[in-house]
C-alpha cells in the first residue's frame, strides 16, 4: 500500500472548545495518535498554544483594546478574538462576545446565515451569523497549523470535523458550508459519538477482539457544552462494528449545568437583596464554568471562590462573591441533571423556562438520565447495552460517572452491571478518534458500518381532511453510494409553476423500504422544503 506523507487531521468543532489531533499515515498502523496544541491569546499579550480553544467569538470595539494585546504570528492586527482571551473578555462585556456558534447552527427556528450573533447585542456591534462564526472557529485553527506547519498547510490535507450525530441534514450541510468559507477542501463530517469509539478502537488497535470479549452492543453517552448525543453501536460475531440508533437532538449539556451552577452562586451573592445586571450574570457564567470544570476533575480542590465585580454607588471597586464546594457542584448536577430513574421515567414536557430566554431551544426535561431512558426506550428492540463509553469533560467526576453506570445497571436487574470502557481524555477523545478515522478511510482499523442514521422521506399530496402522507426515499441504514428504487410507483407533477415539496427525517426503528408511504406521525420532524418550478 502507498502511504501519502500527509497528515491526517481530525477536529473536533465543539459547542464549548475546540480541538485538533492527527497522525502520520507514513508510519503505517502503528502511527500514534497525537494533540495539536492550538496557539491563541489567553490574556492581554499572552499568546501561546492551549490543548483546547476555547469555541468562542469576541468581537472588540475600535477603542476597546491594543490590537497589539491579541496579536497572532499570522495576524498582527486581528479585528476579532478567538479563544481563551475571548472567552475572558467576554465575560466582562458579555454584548460583544458569541459562543455555543454550534446550537445556533442546529437551531431551526432562526435563519442560520442571518447576522444574528451575538444574539441580543446592541446595534452598535457588527454581528455575524452563525455559519460565519463556525467558519472563523475552523479558520483560527487553520491558521494556527499552517503557522506550525508551513510545508503541510491544512487546506492541501485530508480533514475530519466532526458533527453530532443528532445534526439534521441542514445543520450538516451549514458546517459543510462553513469549513468552505474558511478554505478547507478536502474533508469529511464524522458524527462525533462514532469519532469517540474511534478514539477507542485506536488505542485498542492491537486487541480490539479482547477488549470487546463478550460485549454484544455498546452504548456511547457523550454529553458535550450543547448537546447530549446517544448511539447505540452493535459488535458482530467477527467483530464487526456498526451503527444502529442516533437519539434524537438533545440541546443539553454544559452550557445548562453552567446556568444551574450560577443560580446556586447567585443566590449566595444577592442575599442582601442585590441583584446581578446582565454583565455581572455573563461573568458568573464563566466563572461557574470555569467552577464546574475545576471542582469536576479529578484532581479537584475542596472549594472554589466565584466573584463578579460590583456595580453601582458604593460597591464601585469592589466585588460579590460565593463558595462553591465539590459536594455542592456534584449535587447540582448529580441531582438535576443525573436523577435515579427508571427504564420508563421518560422525558418530561413543560413550558421552557431558565435557559430559553438565551434565544436557544434547550431540552425541556434537563434530566440527562430520563432523555437516556427515552432513547433507550425507543430502540428497546435492540436490546440491553452490554457496555457503556463515556465522553465529555463533565464525566471526569467519578460520582457522575458512577451515578450513569448504576442508574442503567438498574434498568436490568436481573443481568450483571454494564461495563465500562475505559478512556484516556474526555476532552481530546473525540479530535483524537476524528484523526483515527482517516487511517479507517485508507483501509487500517475497524470501520463502524450502519449507513445513514436518519431515514428521509418527501411529502405527498393528500385530500382535505386526509392524514399527511409521505414517500420514504432513503430509510435508515442505507449505504452510501447506494442505488435505490421507488417501487415502480406513478406521481402527478405539477409543471409551470412554483411547488414546493414537503421534506421529513426520522431517527426511529420503523422499518421502513425506499418507496414506501407512510403516514406523517410525531416520529417525522420536518425539514426545509425544497421550492421549485418543475419545468416539461
Amino acid at each position: 500500500m502507498t502511504l501519502s506523507s500527509d497528515y491526517l487531521v481530525g477536529i473536533d468543532l465543539g459547542t464549548s472548545n475546540c480541538a485538533v489531533a492527527y497522525i502520520d499515515p507514513r508510519r503505517g498502523p502503528d502511527a500514534p495518535v497525537q494533540d495539536f496544541p492550538i496557539t491563541q491569546a489567553i490574556r492581554p499579550a499572552d499568546i501561546r498554544p492551549g490543548p483546547l480553544l476555547p469555541s468562542a467569538i469576541y468581537l472588540p470595539h475600535a477603542e476597546e483594546l491594543s490590537p497589539e494585546t491579541y496579536a497572532l504570528p499570522w495576524d498582527a492586527a486581528p479585528s476579532y478574538i478567538v479563544g481563551e482571551f475571548a472567552r475572558w473578555q467576554g465575560a466582562r462585556v458579555p454584548a460583544r462576545l458569541i459562543t455555543s456558534a454550534k446550537s445556533w447552527l442546529s437551531h431551526s427556528g432562526v435563519d442560520r446565515t442571518a447576522a444574528i450573533l451575538p444574539w441580543g447585542a446592541p446595534l452598535d456591534v457588527e454581528k455575524m451569523s452563525p455559519v460565519e462564526a463556525s467558519s472563523r472557529l475552523l479558520l483560527h485553527m487553520r491558521n494556527a497549523w499552517n503557522d506550525a506547519h508551513p510545508d503541510a498547510p491544512l487546506e492541501t490535507l485530508e480533514v475530519v470535523i466532526t458533527v453530532p450525530a443528532s445534526f439534521d441534514e441542514v445543520a450538516r450541510a451549514l458546517t459543510v458550508t462553513a469549513a468552505r468559507h474558511a478554505g478547507f477542501e478536502k474533508f469529511t463530517l464524522l458524527e462525533e459519538p462514532q469519532a469517540a469509539f474511534y478514539d477507542f478502537t485506536a488505542r485498542h488497535r492491537h486487541n480490539l477482539e479482547t477488549v470487546l470479549e463478550g460485549i454484544g452492543l455498546v452504548l456511547v453517552v457523550d454529553v458535550g457544552g450543547g448537546t447530549s448525543d446517544f448511539t447505540l453501536v452493535q459488535v458482530g460475531q467477527d467483530q464487526t462494528l456498526r451503527r444502529i440508533a442516533v437519539g434524537e437532538h438533545l440541546m443539553l449539556g454544559g452550557d445548562n449545568m453552567d446556568a444551574a451552577i450560577a443560580r446556586r452562586a447567585e443566590e449566595q451573592m444577592t442575599a442582601g437583596g442585590r441583584k446581578l445586571s446582565a454583565t455581572q450574570w455573563s461573568e458568573l457564567l464563566q466563572a461557574s464554568r470555569a467552577a464546574k470544570e475545576s471542582l469536576l476533575s479529578a484532581s479537584s480542590p475542596e472549594t472554589y471562590h466565584v466573584s463578579v465585580l460590583a456595580e453601582g454607588g458604593r460597591l464601585i471597586g469592589g466585588s460579590m462573591s460565593a463558595k462553591l464546594s465539590r459536594e455542592d457542584i456534584e449535587r447540582i448536577v448529580l441531582d438535576g441533571f443525573f436523577p435515579p430513574c427508571g427504564p420508563n421515567d421518560l422525558p418530561r414536557r413543560a413550558t421552557r423556562v431558565a435557559l430559553q430566554e438565551f434565544g436557544l431551544p434547550y431540552a425541556q426535561d434537563a434530566a440527562v438520565m430520563r432523555q437516556l431512558a427515552g432513547f433507550l426506550h425507543t430502540h428497546a428492540a435492540a436490546g440491553r447495552p452490554d457496555a457503556v463509553l463515556m465522553n465529555g469533560g463533565v464525566f471526569n467526576s467519578p460520582a457522575i460517572a458512577a451515578r450513569l453506570v448504576e442508574v442503567v445497571s438498574s434498568w436490568w436487574p436481573g443481568a450483571s452491571g454494564i461495563r465500562v470502557l475505559e478512556h484516556q481524555s474526555l476532552e481530546l477523545a473525540v479530535a483524537r478518534g476524528a484523526a483515527w478515522y482517516g487511517m479507517v478511510r485508507r483501509g487500517m482499523g475497524r470501520r463502524i458500518g450502519g449507513g445513514a442514521a436518519h431515514s428521509f422521506y418527501v411529502g405527498l399530496e393528500t385530500k382535505r381532511g386526509e392524514e399527511p402522507k409521505a414517500l420514504c426515499l432513503i430509510p435508515r441504514g442505507a449505504e452510501e453510494g447506494q442505488t435505490l428504487e421507488l417501487g415502480g410507483r406513478t406521481f402527478n407533477l405539477t409543471l409551470g409553476r412554483p411547488v414546493q415539496f414537503p421534506l421529513f427525517t426520522s431517527a426511529s426503528d420503523r422499518v421502513v423500504s425506499s418507496g414506501e408511504i407512510v403516514t406523517v406521525g410525531d416520529d417525522l420532524h420536518a425539514l426545509p422544503p425544497i421550492h421549485t418550478v418543475l419545468k416539461s
